[in-house]
């Protein structure tokens, strides 16, 4: 397992993943990751669904999400990992968005620590909160009442990228 500061440094975003799933322990590390993330006011609020790459309704989201987009992609928008899992909270709660960006955050530290690869995606909001929010809601079990707050895809790295450059000159100001 990486140290906390070096899985910071090494991550980056995954656009590609073998066909093998990862192990349940795998997956139950990076969920409990997850899970443990503060909440305010310790509500606790944000639920997992945990679906499987090949579930046939991420083929339907990924061909809703093209055709608000006009437009096709080599890959699915997940990139074929093997699982992907979705954050929802409920709807109203304003802090709901800022615990699932703390929560998705830690696991994608976990899934690194692990060495996995992951990726963090908001690409389907507008099709998870859209027209067809609530089939989508039924069809990955999200309670009723919640809403997607972020998506989560992880597997085992089949294309590796380096992580992205930064300036703390540019970024930071000392006061």
């Amino acid at each position: 397992m990486k140290d906390v500061l070096k899985a910071i440094e090494e991550r980056s975003s995954t656009r590609g993943y073998k066909e093998e799933k990862i192990t349940k322990e795998e997956l139950e590390a990076v969920i409990k990751a997850g899970l443990q993330a503060p909440t305010a006011a310790n509500r606790q609020e944000i639920y997992f669904s945990v679906i499987e790459g090949t579930n046939p309704y991420l083929k339907e989201l990924h061909e809703d999400l093209l055709k608000g987009r006009g437009g096709s992609s080599e890959h699915n928008f997940f990139y074929e990992a093997p699982y992907l899992i979705i954050l929802s909270g409920p709807e109203g709660f304003f802090w709901s968005a800022v615990d699932a960006g703390i929560a998705v955050e830690n696991m994608a530290l976990a899934a690194e620590g692990l060495g996995l690869g992951s990726l963090i995606l908001g690409c389907i909001k507008d099709v998870m909160t859209g027209e067809k929010k609530a089939y989508y809601n039924k069809a990955f079990g999200i309670p009723e009442g919640n809403v997607y707050q972020v998506a989560f895809a992880v597997g085992y790295k089949a294309v590796t990228k380096e992580p992205h450059e930064y300036s703390e000159e540019k970024n930071v100001t000392f006061i």
